[in-house]
């Protein structure tokens, strides 16, 4: 009996059409770099602030410019980097989407409350109203890191999850299939 590799396994799903048993994807937004460096410089500035100030105005003063600089900073710092890149994975059971370096912010769908999964071939910040974790009443929930396509999908209690990701039409199959899968159990039950 021979033993099949991961990559022989992977070429006899793609030839039976099987979807792989995960599916995983990212997106990449190299721009917010240099916002984070800008938060970065803010941080600096704080900090430069609090140990050299030659400020003869008073304190008052002094600790809201210290304070203000580094809470500026450290939301631009965070901010921008919880939402530099975006992982996506699809198995079996759940979409879950992470952000940034930590996964944080983090989002599991199950796709037994998925409906219908589209793809979209342009998701840009300015419809989303910016970059990041993004809600909108007309158009639901949507992780933005950067303009491009798009996976979409419609949930059970009429929601919509928008999250921007490299090769999202690939996803959009993947879960498709899924869903027929769960579809057919569910009508077999």
């Amino acid at each position: 009996m021979g033993h099949h590799g991961e990559g022989d396994e992977r070429d006899e799903r793609a030839a039976t059409g099987q979807p792989p048993e995960v599916w995983t994807g990212r997106a990449h937004n190299r721009a917010q770099w240099v916002l984070a460096a800008g938060g970065a410089a803010c941080v600096a500035l704080g900090i430069d602030l609090a140990v050299d100030s030659p400020w003869t105005s008073g304190l008052a003063p002094l600790l809201m410019s210290v304070i203000g600089c580094l809470a500026v900073g450290l939301l631009m710092l965070f901010g921008t980097l919880a939402f530099v890149h975006v992982a996506v994975r699809v198995d079996e059971e759940a979409l879950e989407v992470r952000c940034g370096h930590i996964g944080l912010p983090r989002r599991r769908i199950p796709l037994n409350d998925v409906v219908h999964a589209d793809f979209a071939p342009r998701v840009t910040p300015c419809q989303w109203g910016g970059w990041g974790y993004r809600w909108r009443p007309e158009k639901g929930t949507a992780v933005v890191v950067r303009r491009g396509e798009g996976l979409v999908l419609r949930l059970g209690d009429g929601r919509i999850f928008t999250v921007t990701v490299d090769d999202a039409e690939a996803a959009v199959r993947v879960i498709r299939h899924r869903l027929r899968g769960i579809a057919a159990g569910a009508s077999r039950a």
